[in-house]
């Protein structure tokens, strides 16, 4: 059976080393200011679209992300590794949105595509790391769901069969499909970037992204496939006041990055001395036994 697929995808800040530009007056990610990646866990996400794309010929799978006009680099990426389309959604009305908006904006263009077998995201972003959007796609769509999956053994007979690692070990499960199912960064990591691919999408870009003054503007009409799909709020049918800031009960005052010291520290030697007094102490103060 052939399936479409649809990868949730975000670009990313880079909020592993964030600095005091990191946020705005207003208490939203300053995103200018930090460097934009590919969310890790969606490229884990990725890698299994990829694989089912393998075991049944025939499948198709598009990335969904929704940002500013550079957010389209993540439909590219995607394209260099062997999705077959992507969309855009890009509008100032999607713009400061929590997970709730977020879920919302995704939700209503998945029905706008329709007809979707698999909607796959990583766990969670590594801006927020709430592992929220996910789960309310599905909630807002009525569909199955499978969190926390490490591997996609097979699709047949109208449902998946995952495998997922959860807290006290690995469980198998299985869904009907239509189904939402995010993966943990620890599954397989996605593949590197086609060479082929990479020379065919080079110049994809969507609409908004574009100068109008590129040298090579006249391939747009010759390969169709190089325009990305760019949709707003209206394009989806969205309702403005459930996108962005309007739709986000979330408020973040600020973003910290705390790293903890320790107040004192110790070198002990490989000796039986050292290592029998640090024993003896951690019992004492009763961190062991």
């Amino acid at each position: 059976m052939s399936l479409k697929i649809v990868v949730l995808a975000k670009q990313v800040p880079d909020t592993r080393n964030v600095g005091k530009d990191a946020m705005k007056a207003d208490g939203t990610i300053n995103r200018a200011a930090l460097p934009a990646i590919f969310n890790p866990e969606d490229l884990n996400a990725l890698e299994q679209a990829l694989r089912l794309k393998e075991q049944h010929p025939g499948s198709t799978i598009g990335l969904l992300t929704m940002g500013p006009p550079r957010a389209g680099e993540i439909i590219r990426q995607g394209l260099y590794r062997g999705a077959d389309t992507g969309w855009l959604l890009t509008d100032r009305l999607f713009a400061g949105a929590d997970t709730l908006a977020t879920s919302y904006a995704l939700a209503t263009a998945i029905k706008k595509i329709g007809d979707v077998d698999i909607v796959i995201g990583g766990r969670q972003a590594i801006d927020g790391d709430t592992a929220q959007v996910g789960p309310q796609v599905a909630q807002k769509l009525g569909l199955n769901q499978v969190t926390y999956a490490e591997e996609i053994l097979k699709v047949e007979n109208g449902k998946a069969t995952v495998r997922r690692l959860i807290d006290g070990g690995v469980e198998t499960v299985e869904a009907p499909l239509p189904v939402v199912i995010t993966v943990n960064g620890s599954a397989a990591p996605c593949r590197p970037a086609n060479a082929k691919l990479v020379m065919k999408y080079k110049r994809a870009t969507c609409p908004m992204e574009r100068t109008g003054e590129e040298p090579w503007s006249a391939l747009y009409e010759q390969r169709p496939y190089l325009t990305l799909n760019q949709w707003s709020v209206a394009d989806v049918d969205g309702d403005p006041q459930q996108c962005g800031l309007s739709g986000s009960p979330t408020k973040v005052k600020t973003v910290q990055n705390i790293v903890f010291q320790a107040k004192e520290s110790k070198t002990l030697t490989s000796s039986d001395a050292d290592v029998e007094s640090m024993i003896k102490e951690l019992l004492d103060e009763k961190i062991i036994g």
